[in-house]
């Protein structure tokens, strides 16, 4: 854009004056360089005076002459820095002689505001450069610049060394190291071109830049929304917080029971909308920012409380054994927190509770007086799981032929049960008569080796178990027993209508009172083809 400047004054007409001359502006003008500059010569008192243009050093003029009847302009457009110079303007009248007058043609250059340059992207703690560049500035002697950062001088400089003969762009430059609270902070460059007499706009240009400086992750911490403690079924929401910019790129991951770690979506929440026992654990969050290149992580236990689960009850060896044997009987529940097992023995009404030591009872050596029903409850303060029973057999040890064996069953039911005792032969099966739930064998040879089905029923289902027996010469006895739960249908009628199928508990007692040689008989035996 090129700004013209027109002076002009000229005086017209023939009133007798003494002969005088003037230049216009005055003796001094400042004007920028790229403008229009018109200087005027005039006269008064002189009817057709003439005009000569020259400079100082006699340098050439830069510029055009045109010469009207009582007044001369020199025109340079565009201005230059050769017409940084003084001119004289001469005047002549013939019968008045001359006049001369001179007036200083001073120049500058400051056609633009400052730019703000960073050298790198900035990271907070780290070095960092801030350049303010003034273009095309003359005359650089007179240029002031100041870096400030909020109203606070940062740095200044002057140039009043500088004996540049030209206009040139001139830099000023400030290393730092910004921190986060420079985000959002305003850097400003304010250059300063003060010339005497110069009273135009602008003697001074600003130009501002907001910082932004990258920088983390940092401070990076998980909160947990309701708390990290909670109960199984409720929400769960994982929020990962983070200093960053710009925003860290987020990754969940847990660590597992094998070692493991399993992997989360990539988001700065993580939502668990009904909490599960098995949702417990140590969760991860590891926060990227992509510019730093740098990585943060914070990580927070979880625990998920729920009542007892998965409570089972277990024997080991086995849950048949020889008197003087060793037997565990182990109770395990799920690893919900605080779980308290109780074990206790069950024999008829007589209750009694073992003491254990992580759920486990060890006999050392098995008598028949350890025979029974075995109950394992878990409990904790969310809820219990059990009664679980699980039936012990000890047979004695060397029953030989001739000896009694009885055998009696106890259950558990609503509406009462009924039973029956039945021997297995490929031809036909004898049921064998009960007093009270006790079948009693009596003088039992090798022929009473074999299969007796227990089948325990009443109107909603029934549970039978199989007993083998055999009898081996006169000093050698053993049985297994083998346990059958009810048919799913008679499960789904029991849940339906709250009715409890028959649980079975079987103690076998053998006595060695009545030794008949010969083979047994069943007292008052009944036997029937089934």
């Amino acid at each position: 854009t090129m700004t013209k400047i027109v002076i002009f004054m000229g005086y017209f007409g023939n009133v007798n004056h003494s002969f005088e001359m003037e230049i216009i502006p005055a003796s001094k003008i400042v004007v920028q360089i790229g403008e229009m500059l018109v200087l005027t010569c005039n006269t008064t008192g002189c009817a057709s005076p003439s005009f000569s243009w020259r400079t100082q050093m006699d340098h050439p003029l830069g510029g055009t002459v045109n010469n009207y009847r009582t007044y001369s302009t020199l025109t340079m457009n565009p201005v230059s820095i050769e017409n940084y110079n003084d001119y004289l303007c001469t005047a002549f009248c013939n019968e008045k002689g001359k006049k001369e007058k001179s007036i200083k043609v001073e120049l500058y250059s400051f056609p633009s505001d400052p730019v703000i340059e960073i050298s790198t992207s900035l990271v907070a703690g780290e070095p960092a450069t801030v350049i303010c560049k003034i273009p095309d500035v003359f005359p650089s002697d007179r240029l002031e610049v100041l870096l400030m950062k909020e109203g606070h001088t940062l740095h200044a400089k002057d140039f009043s060394e500088d004996d540049s003969r030209n206009k040139e762009t001139k830099t000023v430059t400030y290393s730092f190291n910004p921190t986060t609270e420079d985000i959002g902070k305003e850097i400003t460059c304010v250059a300063k071109l003060p010339i005497a007499n110069m009273d135009f706009e602008p003697k001074e240009r600003v130009t501002s830049l907001k910082l932004n400086a990258n920088f983390g992750p940092q401070n990076t911490i998980i909160t947990v929304s309701p708390s990290n403690f909670t109960v199984e079924g409720n929400p769960l929401k994982l929020t990962c917080v983070t200093e960053s910019n710009p925003p860290a790129q987020v990754v969940w991951s847990k660590h597992l029971a094998d070692g493991n770690i399993e992997h989360f979506i990539e988001n700065n929440v993580l939502s668990i909308p009904h909490a599960r026992f098995t949702d417990s654990g140590l969760y991860i969050c590891e926060v990227i920012n992509l510019v730093t290149n740098k990585t943060e992580k914070a990580t927070v236990d979880i625990f998920i409380q729920a009542p007892p689960k998965n409570t089972t009850l277990s024997i080991f060896p086995s849950s048949v054994v020889k008197q003087g044997e060793s037997v565990t009987i182990s109770c395990t529940s799920a690893d919900v927190p605080a779980v308290q097992i109780t074990l206790r023995k069950k024999i008829g009404d007589v209750i009694t509770t073992l003491e254990t030591e992580d759920g486990k009872y060890t006999i050392d050596k098995a008598q028949l007086k350890d025979a029974g029903i075995y109950e394992c409850i878990s409990i904790n303060k969310l809820g219990k799981q059990g009664p679980w029973d699980l039936l012990v057999l000890y047979p004695s040890e060397n029953v030989k032929e001739g000896e009694n064996v009885t055998i009696t069953c106890s259950t558990y039911s609503n509406p009462p049960s009924q039973m029956v005792l039945k021997k297995v032969h490929q031809e036909r099966e004898i049921i064998l008569p009960s007093v009270n739930g006790t079948f009693t064998l009596y003088n039992v040879t090798k022929n009473d080796t074999g299969k007796y089905l227990l089948d325990v029923f009443n109107e909603v289902g029934n549970n039978i178990k199989v007993i083998e027996i055999a009898v081996i010469g006169k000093s050698m006895y053993y049985l297994k027993l083998i346990l059958f739960a009810p048919s799913n249908e008679f499960s789904d009628i029991s849940q339906k209508y709250s009715i409890a199928i028959p649980v079975v508990a079987i103690l076998i007692y053998m006595s060695r009172k009545a030794k008949i040689n010969g083979s047994y008989s069943l007292v008052k035996a009944l036997r029937l083809k089934v």
